[in-house]
């Protein structure tokens, strides 16, 4: 490729314009002088083939440059600012979208690769063509990724099928998708690649005739009808094809024999006409339609889709959509460039891409790390809408498996954070309940409602899992915050002193001298970050006037106090137990049994834990494993639970073994339990009954539990 092509493609730019792209394309020349990609060809061949694939989509000027200048920053001595002089910020700025991190390091290849992804998705979300540049590189470097090593082909092959393609696809960049995915499928796996390739072209000739003449059926059915239309043959790309094979367990025979067709008309109001037609002129087959038109999809792709039994039993798959809506299909967002027009479905397409992209904004404020946000960001990228109406009969786009309460946060932030239950239409449902397209869904809010932690486990929004993670995350560090005043009210008590007497003006200097705040020093010591001796003795040291006031304290625990303090789920310690706690990094205070063996490599160092002891008075149920060996007769099952249910406990989970075929079977029982003395009361009445043969409590002694 030369300048001269370039500057051919670029004619419908303005003069000044194609001479700003030219001194462009001069500037990156001399800056990769000398410089060769893998193939052997000359750099500058793939900023001017990047360049080529916008003008294509007549993209501006800015982009054009960016294009040519998008390596310079990466790849040479080339700064920023010398781009910011020279092309201008809004330029340099494009070229720092699309540009790696390559002076950060980070800790793992994986880590690197997410904060990447992030700073490319946020760039995106302020200027959209930071990723209509980016996948224009992509799409190149996909196109030449034959002279790579295999491993790094895999690699990029992987990256692109999880992450652009589906960017492409999302944007409605329709031709730019199918070709990412089919070149990614080539290089993951080339040998099915090339048998499928060989199948399709096999198959092609001999589909010609039966092609040829469903369509000149299809065209004079439509001419009939007064209905100008161009009428195509549609072929599936390789990936889909393989794709549906994998999902439906199909022969390729089974997949090929559907054949494809698309339909083209003027207006709107012909589309449904034109679905009539071939509705009368070959038999739909039920529940294989599908109105995009009314109902489009979340990339602001229209189309009617409709399949029919064609001649012989053939299913033809038919798309039916105007001339607009074609080049809305096959341009996506690019078309935002490619026609200037004032469309109204243009517009449509910008506002959903805005939306969209703001959504990337809001799920970046939800904090977390890049590994987090590109998880996020992923389960939006294969959304497969479910299409659902507000009480107001607002249309809503959800992910395929979304529940009330994706619902409730699509809707808003403080809706999703305080949604007590849901109407699904007009009758109360569980807040877990999934979504199908056409309820029409009500949420009941509560000032008094919180995000549930298990809400994480069952919402299909990245928009959703963002927000319920980031509450979460402060609510941690609020409970943190108050354990963190304990242990250090302790730690000062066990040196002589009392809290309470503490002067303000000693933490304005241990704030000083640590350069973080009494909260956050505070919940440092709740989470383990920071030793409450220590920041004790610091405090105790500005303020030597502190009364004397030796004593031992410890800590009380109610076992309700959320994820600062947590009960070891290895050995289950409930009220009763003699118990003793340990301070674990970013975990908090983590209770064992005194006599737990998951504990004892921290013996050996007195200040990572501290006595607690069980609040007076506690009613709070607390979950204990009980294993019970019985005689294997009918009934059995039945009698330990009436026993347990009478004891007032409540069986949270069961399982059973039988041990080699013989007469016994081992039955281990999750019980919830007020204290010891229950659990004592329960254990006694089980024992009574005459098929019991041996009963334990189970305390795990597992070491991959000692991080508990």
């Amino acid at each position: 490729m030369t300048e001269f092509d370039i500057e051919e493609q670029v004619a419908y730019l303005k003069a000044s314009d194609i001479e700003q792209v030219r001194a462009a394309f001069e500037f990156s020349r001399q800056a990769h002088r000398g410089q060769f990609r893998k193939s052997g060809d000359a750099y500058i061949s793939h900023p001017l083939a990047v360049a080529s694939v916008l003008a294509h989509w007549h993209l501006d000027a800015q982009a054009l440059m960016a294009a040519l200048l998008h390596d310079v920053v990466e790849d040479t001595a080339v700064t920023k600012e010398e781009i910011a002089g020279k092309f201008g910020k809004p330029v340099a700025d494009l070229v720092d979208g699309v540009s790696k991190l390559d002076k950060i390091e980070f800790q793992t290849a994986v880590s690197a690769q997410a904060e990447n992804f992030r700073k490319m998705l946020l760039a995106m979300a302020r200027d959209v063509r930071v990723i209509l540049i980016k996948l224009a590189d992509r799409l190149h470097n996909m196109r030449t990724l034959d002279s790579m090593p295999q491993e790094k082909r895999r690699r990029i092959a992987r990256e692109t099928t999880d992450i652009y393609a589906p960017i492409a696809n999302r944007l409605g960049l329709n031709n730019l998708y199918q070709e990412l995915d089919d070149l990614s499928f080539y290089h993951l796996h080339p040998e099915r690649y090339r048998v499928l390739a060989q199948a399709v072209k096999t198959a092609r000739g001999n589909r010609k005739e039966v092609i040829e003449k469903v369509r000149e059926a299809i065209a004079n059915k439509l001419v009939v009808a007064h209905l100008p239309a161009v009428v195509s043959g549609r072929e599936k790309h390789l990936y889909s094809i393989y794709k549906k094979m994998q999902e439906k367990s199909l022969a390729f025979s089974e997949v090929f024999d559907i054949y494809g067709f698309r339909v083209i008309v003027n207006d709107q109001a012909s589309c449904y006409l034109a679905l009539g037609c071939l509705h009368g002129l070959y038999k739909p087959i039920p529940g294989k339609f599908k109105d995009y038109i009314a109902i489009p999809k979340s990339n602001g792709y229209q189309s009617l889709h409709t399949t029919l039994f064609g001649p012989f039993g053939t299913p033809l798959e038919i798309q039916i959509r105007t001339h607009e809506m074609h080049k809305l299909a096959e341009a996506g967002v690019a078309s935002h460039w490619l026609y200037k027009t004032g469309d109204e479905d243009l517009n449509m397409v910008q506002q959903r891409t805005h939306q969209w992209l703001q959504s990337l904004l809001e799920i970046q404020e939800g904090g977390g790390d890049s590994a987090e946000f590109l998880e996020h960001i992923k389960v939006d990228l294969f959304p497969d809408e479910v299409y659902v109406f507000t009480p107001k009969g607002k249309i809503m786009s959800l992910p395929r498996g979304a529940t009330a309460v994706d619902f409730a946060y699509a809707v808003h932030t403080d809706v999703g954070n305080h949604c007590a239950a849901a109407k699904i239409n007009g009758e109360l449902m569980p807040m877990r309940t999934l979504l199908r397209s056409g309820d029409q869904v009500e949420v009941v809010t509560s000032p008094n409602a919180h995000p549930n932690p298990a809400w994480v486990n069952f919402v299909a929004s990245g928009r959703a899992r963002a927000h319920i993670r980031h509450y979460l995350r402060t609510l941690h560090a609020g409970e943190a915050e108050q354990l963190g005043e304990r242990l250090l009210d302790q730690a000062i008590r066990a040196l002589g002193g009392d809290p309470t007497a503490l002067r303000p003006s000693c933490w304005d200097r241990v704030a000083r001298e640590t350069g973080k705040s009494r909260q956050d020093i505070l919940t440092d010591i709740g989470l383990g970050k920071r030793l409450n001796i220590v920041v004790a003795r610091q405090l105790m040291m500005q303020d030597q006037g502190l009364p004397a006031q030796r004593q031992h304290s410890t800590i009380a625990i109610r076992g309700s106090e959320g994820v600062s303090v947590q009960l070891a789920t290895c050995c289950r310690p409930i009220p009763g137990d003699p118990i003793v706690a340990f301070i674990k990094s970013d975990q908090g205070l983590i209770v064992h049994t005194h006599d737990c063996g998951a504990i004892r490599h921290y013996r050996s160092d007195p200040d990572k834990w501290l006595d607690v002891e069980w609040e007076p008075g506690l009613t709070k149920m607390f979950d204990v494993a009980v294993r019970v060996i019985v005689l294997n007769q009918r009934g059995v099952l039945a009698k330990l639970a009436g026993v347990i249910a009478e004891e007032g406990s409540n069986i949270d989970n069961i399982s059973l073994s039988d041990q080699d075929g013989s007469q016994y079977t081992t039955i281990n029982f999750t019980l919830q339990v007020e204290q010891r003395m229950h659990l004592a009361r329960i254990m006694r009445a089980l024992r009574r009954l005459p098929e019991v043969v041996r009963l334990s409590r189970v305390k795990q002694r597992q070491k991959e539990q000692a991080a508990q």
